[in-house]
């Protein structure tokens, strides 16, 4: 049976593109939804400022008169500036099980990044790196975090007999909240306190957050310049950040160090909301907001999303400060377990912090490259 691929061009082809995964993984256990309100705005480009400085192009693949897969093409411009490269993006891919069509819309989107004059493809990738990235290749048997794919396994078996390889990996630790914390762990934390020159910053109330949110972008597009695949967020990217995740999280699981009253360091975590977003379908209105509320209160697993240390202020214990206050918040909380969110692979002082931490690796997702008009060569991705 032919394969027609049709870029999204109006209403209901977008909303093929959006509502497909639903269908796909509706008996697939383990799968999310996405709330459908913000992927509704995320794909607008009228909504979405990332658009502006990128080519992009949304395809659905249709056979027998049914949508069958979906892809999404970026060439994120900004990127491509900063790091002189000619780098197409794919992401969003997702398809039946059948290689045929993953192939095809694979074959639209690299001829689209030749037309576009790019040399090399990777992905799966969205405009940032706060966008979901890499395919799950280990790990199936668990939950997923917020902004993360949870895809088939067959997917990347299907990257790969198309000719992609291994880019980049990232890796999940998951660590067991402890009943107690290490006494030398409490130790530093109090010598730090009471030294006076660092101040940990606790919330009790969501508004409390707001005036850091800048701050955390500002030391975020910092700490990040030289991360794979990171591009600096602009303050109206990092005020759209903040109303994606601002109304989920848990003012608790946010802690900040100042010194002088500038940020110098901060880690975020999220219960895990996953089973409140599968029993809302997605939606928030009228009643799923109040279904992931419910979720967060009952969640045993606290994810991390992001953190970091100003460089300057390294090695000084600012990591036991921020990890022995969220330990004690999660253990308050009942939470059983944490979830690291993806880590570069490369990254070895945050996974040399998750060993210290007693962490273990229990999930892996892939990015995967593929060279579009020449003989591959492969430059490893920074750290």
């Amino acid at each position: 049976m032919s394969i027609q691929i049709k870029p999204v061009s109006n209403r209901n082809e977008l909303k093929e593109f959006i509502y497909l995964p639903e269908r796909l993984h509706r008996h697939h256990a383990k799968w999310v939804p996405p709330l459908y309100l913000e992927e509704r705005q995320f794909f607008s480009p009228g909504k979405n400022s990332a658009f502006s400085y990128g080519d992009t192009v949304m395809a659905i693949a249709v056979q027998n008169d049914h949508c069958v897969g979906r892809i999404m093409g970026i060439i994120n411009k900004k990127h491509n500036e900063l790091a002189r490269e000619k780098t197409a993006r794919f992401g969003y891919l997702e398809c039946t099980d059948e290689q045929a069509v993953a192939h095809t819309l694979l074959d639209y989107v690299e001829s689209w990044s030749r037309q576009k004059g790019m040399n090399r493809i990777v992905g799966p990738m969205g405009f940032t790196d706060q966008d979901p990235e890499g395919f799950l290749v280990e790990g199936f048997e668990h939950e997923a975090a917020i902004a993360t794919y949870y895809n088939f396994a067959y997917v990347a078996e299907f990257l790969q007999t198309k000719g992609y390889h291994k880019e980049v990996d990232y890796v999940v630790y998951l660590l067991k909240v402890p009943e107690k914390l290490p006494d030398l762990y409490k130790k530093i934390f109090h010598r730090i306190t009471r030294r006076g020159e660092f101040k940990l910053v606790n919330f009790a109330k969501r508004r409390a957050l707001q005036p850091f949110i800048l701050p955390i972008i500002k030391l975020m597009n910092e700490l990040y310049a030289d991360f794979y695949g990171y591009i600096p967020l602009s303050d109206e990217e990092a005020m759209t950040l903040a109303r994606r995740y601002l109304p989920l999280l848990d003012p608790r699981f946010v802690k900040v160090v100042t010194k002088d009253d500038q940020v110098v360091a901060f880690v975020i975590g999220m219960p895990n909301i996953n089973e409140g977003i599968r029993r809302a379908q997605g939606r928030l209105f009228p009643f799923g907001i109040f279904k992931i509320w419910r979720a967060a209160k009952t969640a045993e697993r606290l994810d991390l999303l992001l953190g970091g240390i100003k460089a300057p202020y390294r090695g000084r214990g600012l990591n036991v400060l921020m990890g022995t206050a969220m330990l004690e918040s999660a253990h308050q909380a009942g939470f059983k377990y944490i979830d690291s969110h993806n880590t570069l692979e490369t990254n070895a002082p945050f996974r040399a912090e998750m060993d210290r931490w007693g962490g273990a690796v229990y999930k892996r997702y892939r990015i995967f490259r593929k060279q579009l008009n020449q003989a591959e060569i492969f430059n490893p991705p920074k750290q």
